[in-house]
């Protein structure tokens, strides 16, 4: 299989993909190696400078996105004037979840201080928080954010969500704090 065949198969499978594809995935997928995939990822993304759209890392691996000079015209297109924004409790409640995961209802309901139960179904229910286990302690179902909400905010991992610090005041002893009004 030549260069330009790979890049053709990547790109006939990044077009029918829903979540992003990792260079592993490609790699088995079409019998080459790591490098040669890079390369040709590479190559492919270079080749769509000026077009309407792009090709991008995020969530752990790659696919298409349309060009994000061409936003406007998406959205127009998409949403026809209609826009579903999530609330700003829920926009909170996701916050707390995407920082303090795996987290249980019962923690971000005393980091936020209302009850989230509302709030956590419909951060499901849109596929941006979803259930990690159980905390140990109390049987307490735990959350965490999904790789659709790290391909929602254009993130690669987790890692890459702003430091929280510079915007909080000296709360060495939040957790104490927490667990004491759970209990």
């Amino acid at each position: 299989m030549s260069n330009r065949q790979v890049e053709r198969s990547i790109e006939a499978i990044l077009m029918v993909v829903d979540e992003p594809v990792s260079e592993l995935t490609l790699a088995q997928v079409l019998g080459r190696t790591i490098d040669e995939i890079d390369s040709a990822l590479a190559n492919l993304t270079t080749s769509y400078d000026g077009r309407g759209f792009t090709l991008k890392k995020i969530g752990g691996g790659w696919r298409f996105y349309s060009h994000p000079e061409m936003a406007p015209i998406v959205e127009k297109f998409v949403l026809d004037g209609q826009q579903s924004r999530l609330t700003q409790a829920a926009l909170e409640t996701l916050s707390v979840v995407a920082y303090r995961q795996p987290v249980s209802r019962a923690r971000i309901s005393a980091i936020r201080g209302v009850n989230v139960e509302a709030v956590m179904k419909t951060l499901v229910t849109r596929g941006l928080v979803e259930e990690s286990g159980l905390e140990h302690e109390t049987g307490a179902i735990l959350y965490r954010t999904t790789s659709y909400f790290l391909e929602r905010l254009g993130l690669n991992s987790l890692a890459d969500l702003p430091a929280l610090a510079p915007y909080l005041p000296n709360l060495d002893r939040l957790d104490e704090i927490l667990d004491s009004l759970i209990e």
